[in-house]
């Protein structure tokens, strides 16, 4: 099997107003950005993007826009995340469509359910696409996939090619690799990207940080484990996660957009007292650390 993916995948903020509509403006702001920092991979509707507030309509007008920006040479994945199996395979249908080379597969949010119900879950949508299918771990939001679990669908289930693994954890990265099994191996959780280069296990990365900070992501794979670059980097992307981390997410990724001039921040919420000091705070941090690491506010 071909793997799909071998870089770098800014995952992409949704910026909305204040009645929730999709920015296209912002998004569209968004996409230039990355296109003129080297990100020619992008995925659409993930967490970063907030996918739990994204309608089908919200989706199809999101990947209008970025056919109209990205060049042919760009690739994208589109998140198909719902509360149930009917909704998910709608949204990944308008990906397919719309050009996706996979979708990202998370497994249903709000209600808890036992594995069984997700690889049946998983099953359905395998048949009834027949298409790349990249399982979406996601126990933070979601029921989480145990490595038994990924291990029996990726053997079993044709058009299942991999997995975002956003746990956390490399545990399933690992007892992928060492099972043998071709299956695209893809980091998702940021702050385990390091580790994951270092031990060779993962093939890419759908990074949230990419969407604001493309040049810290893109500079890990540019150099290789154990040089100083490589050292700099992670430790930077490590001061950078603790300091986002304080906000919900993505709100944090937001801020940074802000910072960066990239879009104006929204958020689902109303914000708290609290959350615009966290804000204040998180602003000013960030043009300190953007400065002392040898670079300005604009990176």
């Amino acid at each position: 099997m071909t793997k799909l993916i071998g870089a770098v995948y800014a995952a992409v903020l949704f910026a909305r107003d204040e009645q929730g509509r999709l920015d296209e403006a912002a998004l569209a702001d968004q996409l230039e950005f990355l296109l003129d920092r080297g990100i020619r991979n992008f995925a659409f509707n993930g967490a970063t993007g907030e996918f739990c507030l994204t309608t089908q309509e919200d989706l199809r007008r999101s990947l209008r826009v970025a056919s109209s920006l990205l060049p042919k040479s760009a690739s994208f994945l589109c998140g198909a995340g719902a509360a149930g199996a009917a909704e998910s395979l709608a949204l990944a249908k308008i990906g397919f469509e719309a050009g996706a080379e996979a979708v990202l597969l998370p497994m249903p949010h709000f209600f808890r359910y036992e594995q069984d119900d997700l690889e049946e879950f998983v099953r359905k949508l395998d048949s009834e696409l027949a298409a790349p299918i990249l399982l979406y771990n996601l126990p933070r939001f979601t029921t989480g996939l145990e490595p038994e679990t990924v291990l029996s669908l990726i053997r079993e289930c044709p058009h299942v090619v991999g997995i975002k693994d956003s746990s956390g954890s490399l545990t399933i990265l690992r007892d992928l690799a060492r099972s043998g099994l071709p299956s695209a191996r893809i980091v998702g959780n940021d702050s385990v990207l390091p580790q994951a280069l270092i031990e060779g296990i993962c093939d890419g990365v759908v990074s949230g940080v990419a969407c604001v900070l493309p040049e810290l992501i893109l500079a890990l794979f540019a150099h290789k484990p154990g040089s100083a670059e490589f050292d700099s980097a992670t430790v930077r992307l490590s001061e950078f996660i603790a300091q986002i981390d304080t906000l919900p997410v993505p709100w944090g990724l937001k801020v940074i957009a802000e910072c960066r001039g990239i879009s104006k921040s929204s958020y689902a919420l109303p914000i708290s007292a609290h959350r615009a000091q966290q804000i204040i705070q998180l602003k000013s941090w960030f043009a300190d650390w953007a400065h002392t690491t040898g670079h300005d506010s604009s990176w």
